[in-house]
């Protein structure tokens, strides 16, 4: 977990992307079918974030473990993920590869808006 050089430290004096990494070796210990990350990456910096998306790829492969994030950085969810559900006011919006879904017109729609079609109507 690249945390065991600051295992004498109190946790809330860890940086902040060693203290999520402390919390999800917390969850690894108790030996899980499904992890479970809700917005892993809130508050990470760049450097950070591409380590949480190694880790969260070792943790996936060495422990054969089904991980199940629910975020809104898309480079860390495509980046990290076989399948993909996607919400649109929390109704079902589609679902597939990280390619399906990076090329399904309704995800284009809801995320990144319709485009305008240039007869000034908008």
């Amino acid at each position: 977990m690249g945390i065991w050089e600051q295992r004498d430290m109190i946790a809330v004096n860890l940086p902040y992307g060693q203290q999520r990494k402390l919390e999800i070796a917390r969850a690894l210990a108790t030996d899980p079918k499904l992890l479970l990350l809700d917005e892993p990456a809130a508050g990470m910096n760049p450097e950070e974030t591409l380590a949480l998306m190694d880790l969260i790829r070792e943790i996936r492969d060495r422990f054969d473990l089904t991980v199940l994030i629910i975020e809104h950085h898309m480079d860390l969810v495509m980046n990290v993920s076989d399948r993909i559900f996607v919400l649109n006011f929390g109704k079902p919006l589609a679902e597939g590869t990280p390619a399906e879904i990076q090329s399904n017109p309704e995800v284009i729609e809801a995320y990144l808006g319709k485009e305008d079609d240039g007869d000034g109507d908008a």
